[in-house]
């Protein structure tokens, strides 16, 4: 009998974490983390990881187990990932988490993309420390007018790998795409979670206010000297460093946190919508869930 990966995915703050220690408690397994953000021991606010009580009633992999100091990218991810699911004793492993690339990293394997050298690397991002996002936009709609149809024109940090390849092979980086998905040794449940948008936004704006009331500025205040660390570079924490910077008032700060999350919850849906190998249940279908994971 093969082993069976559950993975539990869906928009930020839809309750993936609180649904999946049900699951796994009920049939005595584990979880592995796909949120690319909850990685690193420092984020312990902003990235809404799972609380002390929740990770005791459950063991947790990949969740703050590293620095924002260390490397770790999705193909040392996957890597990892894959050993452990494959070394665990558990029949049934539940996969948990929100970033797609991560989620994919597991299911089907990553792209072959070409390893850059580190002096273009290092070239390009220092012309954008120089001259900021608006020239990375600048340089990316010279490679593909349709960039931002596709991709997040305010993620730095993509922009520059899209950029980067490109300069050193002369060829979109979606040319080194895999049109095939590898073989895993395990077969895979999708189950994708949604409720109504409205009552999303609420839940969202909701947990950036628990945020701030937690100390969202103080801990970002603490990271100040590794804002430019890669693990930084995202939403939550570049508001308030724009907040330190003056760029913004904190109110601006926390509006902008809530609408970059409301906006990236609006990413995220698109992402999953594409792949017709989710189950789609509401939040509140634990029984219906759990059935289907036994019937399949």
């Amino acid at each position: 009998m093969k082993k069976k990966l559950v993975v539990i995915l869906g928009p930020t703050a839809i309750g993936k974490t609180k649904l999946s220690i049900k699951l796994a408690k009920h049939f005595k397994s584990e979880i592995i983390s796909c949120d690319s953000r909850q990685f690193y021991k420092e984020l312990n606010i902003g990235t809404a990881p799972p609380s002390k009580a929740q990770l005791n009633q459950v063991r947790h992999h990949f969740i703050q187990d590293r620095s924002i100091n260390s490397e770790f990218n999705a193909g040392m991810f996957e890597n990892e990932a894959i050993n452990l699911i494959e070394s665990n004793n558990n029949k049934i492993l539940f996969a948990v988490g929100g970033s797609g690339l991560y989620i994919n990293a597991i299911c089907k394997g990553l792209d072959n993309i070409p390893i850059v050298p580190k002096d273009i690397r290092n070239k390009l991002t220092y012309e954008y420390k120089k001259n900021g996002i608006l020239w990375l936009q600048k340089q990316i709609k010279k490679i593909d007018e349709n960039y931002e149809i596709k991709y997040d024109i305010n993620n730095p940090q993509r922009m520059l790998r899209f950029i980067e390849v490109y300069y050193f092979t002369g060829k979109s980086i979606e040319y080194f795409k895999m049109n095939k998905t590898k073989k895993r040794n395990f077969d895979i449940i999708k189950i994708g979670l949604f409720i109504d948008r409205i009552k999303l936004y609420k839940k969202i704006n909701s947990r950036v206010d628990l945020m701030i009331e937690n100390g969202l500025i103080n801990e970002v205040e603490s990271l100040i000297n590794h804002k430019d660390k890669n693990a930084l570079q995202t939403v939550g924490y570049k508001e308030i460093f724009k907040y330190f910077d003056k760029e913004y008032t904190l109110d601006v700060a926390i509006e902008k946190i809530k609408q970059n999350t409301r906006n990236f919850a609006k990413r995220q849906i698109t992402w999953f919508k594409k792949d017709q190998d989710i189950n789609w249940f509401k939040t509140v279908q634990i029984k219906e869930i759990l059935e289907f994971i036994e019937a399949n």
